[in-house]
């Protein structure tokens, strides 16, 4: 069943969790943040239960605006954004200099739309680790509507204890996941271990940028409001995932924000300024469409209650993105190619 219509947006809504339970489980994920009096240290400790909360409720709706691949693109001007992620999936594999045969990690696969889209790309098997259970359903189902199913995978476990032996994988990569790991030398080394000597890992990194001001009382609403909308511990600076790739043992073999010389902002599939008919649902006009009928949704029964809730929290993550995007406080793809040593 493809994820598309507001039937298919009510049932998934909530994911794993029992729909009478959904609005207490809105309650406990906001209850981590700033602005309802959460502090970054409980984020951190019980990052699995927030983070599983967060895609539990969330993936419905990322799916339904965004497609399979829950991440955002360098995009080129006339290219559209499906077009600009597949070419952004690209690049990465391109990168990492996959060749066919070889066994690749996604790390934080999501429902698995960059999983299949490398596998396809580059003949390689990908295997995806992931802790929300829910998505590795989705990501399955959506396997075998692809008929990848036997190329790719999932591992339902924490990646910051991946359950995989050292030196398992040719390459690795993470494209905008790695950000929910409470600690980035301890899933960076986890990463160095189950990567195989001489070879690579890639990825794209959400990051506040040297711009952002931990002093600017602005700087730091546009940061709360990524973090509670987006299932963030605390959001780290690029200098310090560089720092902790080479605490980790990597070498970096190069590494670029590369929001800085994309032709179009990527965060205009966001502002609302912005209209795209490519596009619609993530509009101004698409947005206020999902708003109303969510709620009708929910007052009819067919949407849990707490369904509205979690929609308003995405828009306030989708304020705080373009806010971010616009000051260049924050980007969402800073890239990095790094090697574990021979």
């Amino acid at each position: 069943m493809s994820k598309g219509g507001a039937f298919d947006l009510a049932t998934g809504l909530g994911g794993k969790i029992e729909k009478d339970e959904v609005l207490s489980a809105v309650d406990k994920y906001e209850k981590y943040h700033s602005d309802f009096g959460g502090v970054e240290e409980d984020r951190k400790a019980n990052y699995t239960d927030m983070v599983n909360k967060y895609y539990d409720l969330v993936t419905s709706f990322y799916e339904y605006g965004w497609g399979e691949s829950f991440h955002f693109a360098h995009r080129w001007k006339g290219e559209s954004l499906k077009e600009s992620i597949k070419r952004h999936e690209h690049f990465l594999a391109l990168q990492l200099g996959l060749k066919p045969g070889q066994k690749v990690l996604d790390v934080g696969c999501g429902i698995g739309g960059p999983l299949r889209e490398i596998a396809r790309f580059s003949s390689t098997s990908v295997t995806g680790i992931n802790n929300n259970e829910y998505q590795i359903t989705r990501g399955k189902a959506l396997n075998r509507v692809a008929g990848v199913e036997k190329t790719c995978d999932f591992t339902k476990a924490d990646f910051m204890k991946m359950p995989f032996p050292d030196n398992s994988f040719d390459a690795v990569y993470a494209i905008e996941a790695t950000c929910h790991a409470p600690d980035a030398v301890g899933i960076y080394k986890e990463i160095y271990r189950v990567l195989k000597p001489g070879q690579s890992f890639a990825a794209y990194e959400w990051c506040m940028t040297d711009a952002f001001d931990p002093n600017n009382q602005e700087h730091q609403k546009i940061k709360a409001e990524i973090e509670i909308g987006d299932g963030l511990p605390d959001i780290r600076y690029t200098k310090q995932c560089l720092a902790a790739l080479k605490e980790a043992g990597f070498e970096v073999v190069w590494d670029k924000d590369l929001a800085k010389d994309s032709p179009l902002p990527w965060y205009l599939p966001l502002d609302t300024s912005h209209f795209s008919l490519s596009s619609f649902r993530l509009t101004a006009a698409g947005r206020f469409i999902t708003k109303n009928m969510v709620i009708a949704l929910e007052y009819v029964g067919l949407a849990p209650k707490g369904s509205q809730r979690v929609q308003s929290f995405l828009e306030k993550a989708a304020e705080g993105l373009v806010a971010g995007g616009k000051k260049e406080i924050f980007t969402p793809m800073y890239f990095f190619l790094a090697r574990k040593p021979q």
